[in-house]
């Protein structure tokens, strides 16, 4: 079974001490996950491949049920019959490979190579074939949803997001998501070296404990909301999807076509507010957006 981190011989270089000392080292795991998906016609002939992520081991199932919801193959958790970790070809046994089945009725999901959907731990669009085929529709209606949270409270997730990063207190190389409820109280928080892991890994979890959809809570990210994050947010029916660092173009895009509120550089007492700003409630004495 794979580590969620792992030890390595290292050089620790201090200039202003002018010292070189060898030492041990903790970095974050990274190894690939394959999920194969089959229905249950299949029988006992293997499943297909579908997709292979660069991730830390841990929450696989979780990961792979999260990437099915969010790329649009299942609707809900009864569309999957069976979800096992399995050995894979490997040697030792390394539990590389989730394999599902879904249930009667669920098409199973195109598996031609022209869909690419190798990912790699910074990027689970890359190998995709375009903008069109990533854009997966949601069956959630953000924009008719009454959620508000305020600022102050935004204000204080990443703290609470930071505090419950336990292996990035050893590593420094994790991603994390946080699903928090709107009144500020953390319901999931995962770790990986792909943050559209960390990402799947909620969302897989809160599928299986019968949350979907996640219309009354906020999801924080540890870094950039890029298109692709804020696509599974959609699909999980997220309202509020908060980021410490920038969204990128399509983002903000995607978050105004789905009704989504995008925050994006959520530092200390500040932050910007792409999309959905209706649902952010400001203090009193808090001004009027200033002219561009």
């Amino acid at each position: 079974m794979g580590r969620v981190t792992d030890r390595r011989e290292i050089v620790r270089f201090d200039l202003s001490a002018g010292t070189a000392v060898r030492r041990m080292d903790s970095v974050s795991g990274e190894e690939p996950l394959e999920i194969r998906v089959g229905t249950r016609g299949d029988g006992r002939t293997p499943r297909r491949p579908l997709a292979v992520t660069m991730r830390t081991p841990g929450d696989d199932i979780d990961l792979a049920i999260g990437f099915l919801l969010t790329e649009g193959v299942i609707r809900n958790a009864g569309d999957v019959v069976t979800a096992q970790l399995c050995a894979g070809t490997d040697t030792p046994n390394t539990y590389n490979v989730v394999d599902i089945v879904l249930a009667d009725g669920v098409p199973a999901p195109d598996t031609d190579p022209a869909r690419a959907f190798y990912t790699t731990s910074s990027c689970g669009v890359c190998g995709k074939a375009s903008i069109d085929a990533i854009r997966t529709r949601s069956p959630w209606r953000l924009a008719d949803q009454p959620m508000t949270v305020s600022a102050q409270l935004l204000a204080g997730l990443p703290d609470r997001l930071r505090a419950a990063q336990r292996t990035f207190d050893r590593t420094g190389g994790l991603h994390a998501a946080g699903l928090f409820t709107a009144d500020g109280e953390p319901v999931l928080v995962r770790e990986d070296v792909g943050r559209h892991n960390a990402v799947d890994k909620v969302i897989g979890r809160a599928l299986a404990d019968g949350l979907l959809p996640l219309s009354a809570h906020v999801l924080l990210v540890s870094g950039r909301a890029s298109f692709e994050l804020t696509q599974k947010a959609w699909m999980a029916g997220i309202q509020v999807l908060a980021a410490v660092s920038a969204p990128s173009s399509l983002a903000v895009d995607l978050a105004e076509e789905a009704g989504m509120t995008l925050v994006g550089f959520l530092r200390g007492a500040t932050m910007n507010v792409y999309a959905g700003a209706h649902r952010i409630t400001a203090p009193d004495r808090a001004a009027t957006p200033a002219a561009r």
